[in-house]
C-alpha cells in the first residue's frame, strides 16, 4: 500500500478509500437474526466512513477545538464510534480511549488522570460526566452522540452539519505529534494511560499487516473494538458481531458462527476468554468446523491454553494460522507466537 505523505494516520484511510471507495468498511447487525440463520446489517463504505469522519473534523475545527486538545470517547463499539475515532484524529485532537470493561471507579479516575478538554459520549456518559465534574475541570467542548439534555455543549450531528457547511482547513498533523491516550482494562496491574503518536500508529500499523500478512479485502469479525480501527486503514472489512465488548466470556457463539458463515469472515481478533466460550460450547454441543473459512486467528491481552488452542485449530479453516501478540500496551507487538510452535 501506497506510504501517506502527510503525517497524520488517518490519511491512510483516504489511501484505502480512494482504491475503493464503494467498497464496504463496516457491517453492523441491525435486526433479528431470521430464520435461516442470517441477519439484516447496517452497511458503512469506505468512502461514506472517510466523507463523514472528514465532516465531524472540519466540524469540531470550525467550533473551536484545536489540535492538541484531549477528547474522551465514551461511545459504544460500532460504525459511529470508528467515525468519530477518525474524525479526531482529522481534527488533530487527542482521544483518549478506555476500556469500559475496567468498571466505573476505574473509568472515573482514568478519565480524570487525563483531564480531558471535552467529552464525545453517549448521553448517558454525559450525564455521568456531570455527576463527577469536579473531577473533570476542563471539560468545556462536549459532544452528545444522541439527544442532548441539560448539559450544553453541541450534539453530534450539529457538529456534522457545521463541518459540511464550513470551507475550514484542517490541521497539519506530523507523525511526532500525539494521537491517542490510550487505557486498557489493567489485567497484569493499575489501568494506566499510554500516549500514542501518529509515528507509533503508523509503525503499529505496518508492523502487525507485513508480520500477519493481512491485505485489502479481508473481512474480519471484530470481537476486539480497536483493532476495528486497524481494519479500516489497511482496507480490510469490519464484521461488527452480536455481543458486548466489555464481556468476551459471555458470548453467544451461535451470533459469531453465524456472522462468520453470512460473511465468509477470513480473519478475526478475539481474547483468549472469548475463544474459551467458543471453544467450550463447540464441545459440549458437538459442533465441528463452525468456521471453515478463518484462516487468521489473533489473540491477545493473556496467554491462550495450549487446550483451547488445539480445539480451536479444529474449529476453523485446517491451514490456518492462530497467532499470539505480545508487548505491552505502549508496543504492540513486541513478540508473537504461532497456536502450533505451542502446541508442540
Amino acid at each position: 500500500m501506497t506510504q501517506p505523505s502527510d503525517g497524520n494516520v488517518a490519511a491512510r484511510l483516504r489511501i484505502v478509500t480512494a482504491l475503493a471507495p464503494g467498497a464496504i468498511a463496516i457491517a453492523e447487525p441491525n435486526g433479528p437474526t431470521r430464520d435461516d440463520g442470517s441477519r439484516s446489517y447496517a452497511l458503512t463504505t469506505f468512502g461514506d466512513l472517510d466523507e463523514r469522519s472528514e465532516a465531524i473534523a472540519r466540524g469540531l475545527v470550525a467550533w473551536g477545538v484545536r489540535p492538541g486538545m484531549r477528547l474522551a470517547m465514551l461511545v459504544p463499539f460500532g460504525a459511529e464510534f470508528i467515525q468519530c475515532v477518525f474524525a479526531l484524529l482529522k481534527a488533530g485532537v487527542v482521544g483518549v480511549l478506555v476500556d469500559p470493561g475496567m468498571g466505573r471507579k476505574h473509568l472515573v479516575r482514568c478519565l480524570s488522570e487525563a483531564e480531558p478538554d471535552g467529552f464525545v459520549a453517549i448521553p448517558k456518559a454525559q450525564a455521568a460526566r456531570l455527576l463527577f465534574r469536579h473531577r473533570f475541570p476542563k471539560a468545556k467542548w462536549n459532544v452528545t452522540v444522541g439527544r442532548r439534555w441539560l448539559w450544553g455543549g453541541k450534539t453530534l450531528a450539529d457538529i456534522e452539519a457545521i463541518g459540511r457547511d464550513s470551507a475550514v482547513t484542517l490541521p497539519c498533523v506530523q507523525r511526532a505529534d500525539p494521537a491517542s491516550i490510550i487505557f486498557t482494562t489493567g489485567s497484569t496491574g493499575p489501568p494506566k494511560g499510554v500516549l500514542y503518536t501518529h509515528g507509533t500508529f503508523h509503525a503499529q500499523i505496518d508492523r502487525i499487516r507485513e508480520r500477519y500478512d493481512i491485505h485489502r479485502g479481508s473481512r474480519d469479525l471484530a470481537c476486539f473494538p480497536l483493532f476495528g480501527l486497524f481494519d479500516a486503514v489497511m482496507g480490510v472489512t469490519t464484521i461488527i458481531p452480536d455481543m458486548d465488548p466489555t464481556r468476551p466470556a459471555e458470548v453467544d457463539p451461535r451470533r459469531l458462527i453465524e456472522a462468520a458463515a453470512q460473511w465468509e469472515v477470513d480473519q478475526a481478533f478475539g481474547s483468549p476468554a472469548l475463544w474459551n466460550t467458543v471453544v467450550r460450547w463447540c464441545d459440549k454441543n458437538g459442533v465441528q468446523s463452525p468456521f471453515p473459512t478463518l484462516k487468521r486467528v489473533l489473540s491477545a491481552g493473556a496467554p491462550v491454553p495450549a487446550m483451547t488452542l488445539e480445539k480451536l485449530r479444529r474449529l476453523i479453516h485446517p491451514d490456518a494460522m492462530i497467532v499470539t501478540p505480545y508487548g505491552a500496551t505502549e508496543a504492540l507487538p513486541i513478540a508473537s507466537i504461532e497456536s502450533r510452535e505451542v502446541i508442540a
